[in-house]
C-alpha cells in the first residue's frame, strides 16, 4: 500500500501554496496545511490562506478548521494528520503536505515526545533562567545533549528546558528518542524546499503586504474585535494581526504598522530558513519566477517515479 507523504515547504511567500495546489491537481489528491495560523476561522487575509478556487477544486484540511479562541499545537497536528495520512494512502494517493510551521512539520515526521512535564524540575529552571539568563540553560544542555543543543538558541529557551526535562526524565537526549521515531516511522516522506534569492523574497513580501493591506486587512482586524474577540489571543499574537491592532488602538501610525509588519515578516522568514537548513533531507529547488512551480513539480513527479 502506499506509504509516501510529499512535503512541501519554504519561507513565508515562496509560493508553497501554488505548487501544492498544482502537485495535488495532478495526483489526484489532498492538500495538509501545516500553518499554525491558517487553522483559524476569521483570519484569512493575514494569514494569507488559499484562494477560494483552490479550496473549491483541491481538500485542504486543517484550513479553518478552529475559532480563533480555541487551542491548537503540534501534538494536535501531528495525530490528526496521521488519520488523514493512513485514509488516503488507504486509497492509494499520495498526501501532500504544505506550509510553513517547521515544528508542525518536524512534529509529524520527527514525533512529539509525550512524556508529562516534571514540574518541580521545571520551576527549578525557570529559577535558573531568572537568575542566570537562557545561556546558563543552553550550556547545561550541551553537557547533556549536544546534538540538540547545536541546533538551539538561547532565545528559544522553552525547547531547551523541554530537552533538560525530557533528559532528567528519561536519562536519554531528546535527540536520541527524535531519532528512534524517526527510525520507526512507517511513512515515506519526500521534503522539497523553495528557495528564493533573499532579495527576491522580501521583494514579495513587501509586495504581498501591500496587497493585504489594499485588500481590506485593517477591516478585517476591525470585524474579529467587533464581535467580541479579545485583542490578547494567541491566535491574533502573529504578524499582521498585532500591527494592525497596535494602529488601531493608535499605539502606531499607519505608516509605522506597515513598517513593522514588513519587517517582522521578513524576521519571520529568516528565522524559518534558519529552522529548515537544518534538515538534510529537504531537496531544495533555487527559483527565480513564479513560472518555474511547473518545472518543480515535473522534477517531484520525477522523484516519486511517476510521469505524466
Amino acid at each position: 500500500m502506499e506509504n509516501r507523504v510529499i512535503i512541501i515547504l519554504g519561507p513565508t511567500a515562496s509560493g508553497k501554496t501554488d505548487l501544492a495546489f498544482e502537485l495535488a491537481q495532478k495526483l489526484n489528491t489532498e492538500i495538509i496545511s501545516a500553518d499554525s495560523r491558517q487553522v483559524y476561522k476569521r483570519i484569512d487575509i493575514g494569514a494569507a490562506k488559499p484562494p477560494a478556487e483552490y479550496l473549491e477544486l483541491v481538500k485542504h484540511w486543517f484550513i479553518n478548521s478552529i475559532e480563533l479562541d480555541e487551542a491548537f499545537d503540534a501534538g494536535m497536528f501531528e495525530s490528526q494528520s496521521k488519520v488523514i495520512i493512513d485514509n488516503l494512502h488507504s486509497q492509494n494517493k499520495i498526501p501532500i503536505v504544505c506550509g510553513g510551521s517547521g515544528l508542525y512539520i518536524q512534529a509529524l515526521t520527527d514525533g512529539i515526545i509525550d512524556i508529562p512535564p516534571d514540574e518541580r524540575y521545571r520551576k527549578e529552571l525557570h529559577r535558573l533562567l531568572n537568575e542566570s539568563g537562557p545561556e546558563c540553560l543552553l550550556q547545561r544542555l550541551q553537557k547533556v545533549d549536544p546534538v540538540s543543543a547545536q541546533s538551539m538558541i538561547p532565545q528559544n529557551y522553552k525547547r531547551i528546558i523541554r530537552a533538560l526535562e525530557v533528559f532528567h526524565l528519561t536519562g536519554k537526549p531528546i535527540s536520541e528518542i527524535h531519532d528512534e521515531q524517526t527510525k520507526s516511522n512507517k511513512y515515506d516522506f519526500h521534503m522539497f524546499g523553495i528557495n528564493w534569492a533573499r532579495e527576491i523574497l522580501y521583494d514579495r513580501i513587501n509586495h504581498r503586504i501591500n496587497k493585504m493591506l489594499d485588500n481590506g486587512l485593517i477591516e478585517e482586524v476591525e470585524n474579529i474585535l467587533a464581535l467580541g474577540y479579545s485583542s490578547k489571543l494567541n491566535s491574533l499574537n502573529t504578524v499582521g494581526y498585532k500591527e494592525i491592532i497596535s494602529f488601531l488602538k493608535r499605539e502606531i501610525t499607519f505608516d509605522m504598522a506597515t513598517h513593522l509588519i514588513k519587517r517582522n515578516s521578513r524576521h519571520y522568514a529568516k528565522r524559518q530558513m534558519t529552522w529548515f537548513n537544518k534538515n538534510p533531507l529537504i531537496q531544495w529547488h533555487n527559483i527565480s519566477s513564479s513560472d518555474e512551480y511547473s518545472a518543480i513539480a515535473n522534477l517531484v513527479y520525477s522523484d516519486l517515479g511517476l510521469s505524466e
